[in-house]
């Protein structure tokens, strides 16, 4: 059920009521010894609650990034199983010297 906000015209007092969107506004005032009409305020809206295992931007990305990005990680996946220099720069770079990385330490 979504939450209003009111106000009272008489006294001032705010406050906030979970109501259906059926139901009738609210008119009195619910302050002890007041009793005054109330307005419903504009509210700011609720907030997106993310739940899950989180939202990336890749998520969503297009047809031709992703095409792209296959055609990156498998020329990468050539190259770092060579001899581990590598005549390209970008990630593919990254991937051969991350590669060389693994077996020094598990030498050690």
């Amino acid at each position: 059920m979504p939450t209003y906000d009111y106000e009272c015209t008489k006294c001032g007092h705010q406050f906030e009521a979970r109501q259906s969107m059926k139901d009738p506004h609210l008119t009195d005032c619910p302050q002890a010894g007041c009793a005054g009409p109330v307005k419903r305020r504009i509210g700011a809206g609720a907030g997106f609650i993310f739940k899950g295992s989180g939202f990336y931007i890749t998520d969503y990305r297009s047809d031709s990034y992703k095409a792209a990005a296959k055609q990156d990680s498998q020329a990468g996946s050539s190259s770092s199983s060579g001899s581990g220099s590598s005549s390209s720069s970008g990630s593919s770079g990254q991937a051969s010297s991350a590669g060389a990385a693994k077996p020094a330490a598990s030498s050690t």
